[in-house]
């Protein structure tokens, strides 16, 4: 009999098969994951930025355009005058796209204190916890932070020493639109309070201050304003202010006759030297075209607030909040710091028509490290006082890691409940 020539090759015959399988269940796992909807929608752990908006800041390369960074003549110094700086900025920026998201909003806190050892014994410890607080707030707004511990100009102490730190930082941080300075004794004793950044759109200088005290004549006054916290826009106005505004100070050769002028402008001040503060309100109120139009005066909240009006109101406005969050339960929900801003957004909306926290209480004339305080008060109100302070803006950070200062007056901790 004849063997056919078709003969079946179980091999081919297999193959077969088994193509026809996994063909089939990839089909069926295709349109399975095409159809499958997560329960929860959580973002991969390789999520780029643009996922929330916006690219990061690309901060592992510098492209080889020349800015003004590589040229020879620029310099940091206080004496030397940056000019053009409107320019040199936006042609950095336009190098670096990625830094112009959210720039019009980017802050950069400034803070610093002396090289030397404190003399007061607790100096250092409040120091510490004063800049403590200060990470805190940058931490959870999203604020880059500089802190300064050295003179950079050798005739600038004092409350003369932030112009040049001011300056040098405006320079290493084009891309930061606001240089924030604050005194070291200053506290952000609201942590959830975002300064209104839109508000001062048309303006380059923001302090806290009352417009009567810095422009009317009979009312004039050298606390008409303070100095000692205060925002400025990254500009070339910024950059002349400085400018102008140092040549009142210790580098100028007319030093002491500035002293005096200052003194014979504002009757209530008591010492002789010029200051920055008085030297600030005489510039806006004999040039107010040019430096007082785009100063803003702040006296809706306090961007600067006296310690001896705002402390003795803690425990009261602290049970206001507490029992705030009692009674709204989404206050009172337990969770992770990095969302504390839509809590904090939640909680604005219940805050309407009642007192808030003061944003910040400055200590001023208190002197934590020299310890040569306003002899007006004892050192013994100054040092307790700021531990109060201090403890009390500590509570709002430390509940998110469920814990409390029970007493303001002591810095042990107990677990919340």
């Amino acid at each position: 009999m004849a063997k056919s020539t078709l003969q079946t090759k179980p091999c081919a015959d297999g193959f077969c098969f088994l193509a026809g399988l996994f063909f089939g269940l990839f089909c069926f796992w295709s349109l399975t994951l095409y159809h499958y909807k997560p329960h929860f929608d959580f973002i991969p752990y390789s999520a780029k930025a643009s996922d929330y908006g916006g690219e990061a800041p690309i901060l592992h390369s510098d492209p080889p355009h020349e800015t003004f960074y590589d040229d020879p003549e620029l310099s940091y110094f206080i004496e030397k005058p940056v000019n053009n700086w409107d320019q040199k900025r936006h042609v950095w920026l336009d190098l670096h796209p990625s830094f112009t998201a959210g720039s019009r909003d980017r802050v950069l806190l400034v803070t610093g204190s002396q090289p030397s050892v404190c003399k007061n014994p607790i100096g250092d410890h409040l120091l510490l916890r004063f800049f403590k607080n200060k990470v805190d707030y940058c931490r959870l707004h999203g604020h880059d932070i500089f802190y300064n511990d050295a003179y950079l100009h050798p005739k600038m102490d004092s409350y003369w020493a932030k112009l040049p730190i001011i300056q040098a930082a405006m320079v290493a941080h084009p891309e930061a639109e606001w240089i924030w300075w604050m005194d070291s004794d200053a506290v952000f004793t609201d942590m959830e309070f975002k300064v209104p950044l839109g508000r001062y759109k048309d303006h380059n200088l923001v302090v806290h201050g009352w417009p009567n005290m810095v422009y009317e004549e009979k009312n004039k006054s050298w606390t008409g304003l303070n100095a000692g916290v205060l925002l400025i826009r990254n500009c070339q106005w910024s950059m002349d202010l400085i400018d102008v505004w140092a040549s009142m100070g210790p580098l100028s050769p007319d030093f002491e006759r500035w002293g005096q002028i200052l003194t014979s402008v504002f009757k209530d001040k008591l010492f002789s030297v010029s200051d920055d503060q008085s030297s600030l309100i005489y510039l806006l109120f004999t040039n107010k075209e040019k430096w007082g139009d785009k100063t803003y005066l702040e006296g809706e909240y306090n961007l600067e607030g006296y310690w001896l009006a705002l402390v003795g109101k803690y425990d009261t406005l602290g049970e206001s909040y507490i029992k705030m969050e009692r009674n709204e339960g989404v206050l009172r929900r337990r969770h992770a710091e990095k969302v504390n801003d839509w809590y904090d957004a939640e909680r604005e909306k219940y805050l309407q028509g009642h007192e808030r926290r003061p944003f910040v209480t400055h200590f001023t004339g208190c002197q934590p490290c020299s310890g040569e305080h306003n002899p007006q008060y004892s050192a013994d109100s100054c040092w307790n006082e700021m531990k109060r302070a201090l403890n009390y803006a500590d509570n709002q950070v430390l509940k998110n890691y469920g814990f409390v200062h029970p007493e303001l007056t002591s810095s042990e901790v107990s677990v919340v409940i």
